[in-house]
């Protein structure tokens, strides 16, 4: 298989930017598409942001910066993705609106172009099936803010072909990743672990165990996590990560995936975390 030079993004938010600064900086060409050229736009003006503060640290030359903006194209046409190897769709995790997007891929994209997905929780099998490319299809999970993260899984459905996986493994290390590979499965790996460490912090904190601070402390300083699972749970949002729990419990039927009934209860009370304010802490 070639090598991967030119990728396409669909969508220009905080993955789709993250996404396409990982690229340019890397020396890949890189097609942002958005519906709208306000959101185009403004995943530019994003990226352009995060390089000026990569100068500002001196990780960064302006060179470099002028470099990469230069390599990447903003548009609202799907028809520009035409010249990609290798299409990242990065849209809102929604399954009905991602099967979409890859569906009018495949009308336009050559048959040889492979076509990943950024998820964090849909079926990466399930969505393979809705294309005309199924051994072509791959998920790439990075992780936020993706410039910084070294981690991308590489998520596998059923159906996925080894030349697709060794295409996507090579691209995600030319980017200086250092990807996973993981089968497909609810939550994949991080999530699947992470999530319910989180959810067990709040049966610990309802049960009175110790406070929210000794527990993230203790968790800190006696896992070495640069933040406690109370705190990550307020930055993720106690909403998402009810929605989570929510998933594994149906998809696994394992009732070791039940809620906390505290997380439940904060989340009826709108106490989402940080963009509420207010969480497991008051901001």
């Amino acid at each position: 298989m070639n090598t991967i030079q030119t990728v396409g993004i669909i969508g220009s938010g905080t993955m789709g930017n993250g996404i396409a600064q990982a690229c340019a900086t890397s020396g890949m060409r890189v097609i942002m598409v958005d519906i709208a050229q306000a959101a185009v736009d403004k995943g530019l003006a994003t990226i352009a942001g995060s390089l000026d503060r990569l100068i500002k640290k001196e990780k960064l030359t302006s060179e470099a910066k002028a470099q990469a903006l230069a390599l990447i194209r903003g548009s609202t046409n799907y028809e520009d993705l035409k010249s990609a190897q290798l299409v990242i769709e990065a849209a809102t995790e929604n399954e009905g609106l991602k099967i979409k997007i890859l569906q009018q891929l495949d009308t336009l994209l050559a048959p040889d172009v492979i076509v990943a997905t950024n998820t964090s929780s849909i079926s990466i099998t399930k969505l393979a099936a809705a294309t005309q490319r199924p051994d072509r299809f791959i998920g790439m999970h990075f992780f936020n803010p993706v410039p910084m993260m070294a981690l991308v899984e590489i998520i596998r459905g059923l159906q996925t072909s080894d030349a697709t996986h060794a295409a996507v493994k090579a691209m995600a290390e030319a980017l200086g990743k250092s990807p996973i590979t993981v089968k497909n499965a609810p939550g994949f790996v991080v999530n699947r672990i992470l999530v319910p460490m989180i959810n067990e912090a709040f049966f610990v904190l309802a049960e009175g165990s110790a406070t929210a601070e000794d527990i993230d402390a203790g968790m800190k300083l006696g896992t070495n996590q640069p933040i406690g699972p109370l705190a990550l749970a307020d930055m993720i949002g106690l909403d998402v990560c009810l929605a989570v729990m929510n998933v594994y419990m149906a998809e696994f039927n394992d009732s070791k995936y039940r809620p906390a009934p505290l997380l439940k209860e904060m989340v009826a009370a709108g106490w989402l975390g940080r963009k509420t304010g207010r969480g497991v802490y008051t901001y």
